[in-house]
């Protein structure tokens, strides 16, 4: 878990038990630094910063007790091992008071007990330190979540402002595939909302949700949708969650429990997928959506397969997890049903037929997308429109 270039300070006065300390974790992949008493490693520390202090109790000086309490006070998060010869019980119940991370007893028969105390230190730091940032990102959310309520109620202008805060930058581009969206609200607030994000190092979640109705209250599902998503997210990193893995029906299922539980008397049709960039595979779940979700590839768009109840509507909806091989080139298209509005026929059906051919002319792009719908002189829609198209290697 902890970094492998992490850089050590080792602080003993001891010049061959030191040296022999840096050797081995120098080939054990560390960055070692060294000094030869408290005051030098007091400056070492203050200069460079490390990661992790090993240090002596019996130095000249400044003693390895008073190092640790002034360590704490530059800087609390920095693990400290004792590494001492001195053996004393009293000793080593002060700086384990102190917050020093291990106590070990000189001479070290087994320098790899170093190692493995060294290597758990670094990771308990790493985990406190993703919590915290984690912390802070569910505080965050919170308070933007209150102040959105605040400011949809007070101002319809403050709301536009906010809901567009919350959708993510685009295009966005990682890891060679790219995300791009575009909502056009019929009202001044919009029901439609989309995002994207990182789940861990190796999968990028994604959703289109189309709420019911129009205005500030379907304006405010969207950032209750935003805040619960956020939430999960959170709760998966830290290990803890009901939903470790983080599949698209059991988000869409924990979505639906709480606009339940909430009781607004709104519902909204989702469409959510999940891209494991290890396995190239798409993992996506339907939630009463239409139209479905349309994969440009070589030349040729189609519906991906699949169906599932709207979100907030029944207690009963169980929603299913399809998975498809993604290919080395494409485009996948998420629309709400407000895009119906614009394309010829006079049913849904004869409406449905049409659009992978005009995904197609559009060359499965967002850019293109706007030409052929027009979406630069659309006015007084009686439907919010969104639109998010992912796509990797397009020429």
């Amino acid at each position: 878990m902890h970094k492998t270039s992490a850089t050590l300070l080792i602080i003993d006065d001891d010049d061959v038990v030191r040296a022999s300390l840096a050797a081995y974790l120098e080939d054990s992949g560390f960055n070692v630094l060294q000094a030869s008493n408290g005051a030098q490693g007091l400056e070492v520390f203050q200069r460079e910063r490390p990661d992790l202090v090993i240090c002596d109790l019996r130095m000249p000086q400044v003693d390895g007790l008073e190092l640790i309490r002034r360590i704490n006070g530059l800087d609390a998060q920095t693990p400290v091992i004792v590494v001492s010869g001195a053996g004393v019980m009293s000793d080593a119940v002060e700086a384990l008071r102190l917050g020093a991370a291990d106590y070990l007893i000189k001479p070290l028969q087994d320098l790899a007990v170093l190692e493995h105390s060294v290597r758990r230190a670094l990771d308990r730091l790493q985990l406190r330190q993703e919590n915290q940032r984690y912390r802070d990102k569910l505080e965050t959310a919170n308070r933007e979540l209150q102040a959105s309520l605040h400011l949809l109620q007070e101002d319809q202008n403050a709301g536009r402002q906010v809901q567009m805060n919350m959708l993510p930058v685009t295009p966005w581009k990682v890891d060679g595939l790219e995300f791009a969206h575009k909502i056009i609200p019929s009202l001044y607030l919009s029901g439609d909302f989309v995002d994207y994000f990182r789940v861990d190092e190796r999968r990028i979640a994604f959703y289109l949700a189309d709420v019911s109705g129009h205005g500030a209250s379907s304006a405010f599902v969207t950032v209750l949708l935003k805040f619960m998503t956020t939430r999960l997210l959170y709760e998966s990193r830290r290990g803890g969650a009901s939903l470790p893995e983080f599949k698209p029906s059991e988000v869409l299922g924990h979505i639906n429990r709480g606009l339940l539980n909430c009781k607004l008397g709104k519902h909204v049709t989702m469409l959510g997928g999940v891209i494991d960039e290890q396995s190239g595979q798409l993992t996506y779940s339907i939630g009463g959506h239409l139209p479905l979700p349309v994969l440009y590839s070589e030349g040729q768009a189609q519906y991906l397969p699949g169906r599932g109840l709207p979100v907030g509507l029944f207690n009963e909806a169980e929603y299913a997890d399809h998975v498809i091989d993604l290919p080395n080139s494409f485009s996948l298209t998420l629309l709400s049903d407000g895009i119906l509005d614009l394309l010829p026929g006079d049913t849904l059906k004869e409406k449905e037929a049409v659009l992978p051919t005009l995904i197609t002319s559009a060359n499965g792009t967002l850019d293109g997308l706007r030409q052929v719908f027009g979406l630069a002189n659309l006015n007084d829609m009686p439907d919010d429109i969104a639109l998010l198209v992912l796509s990797r290697n397009l020429a």
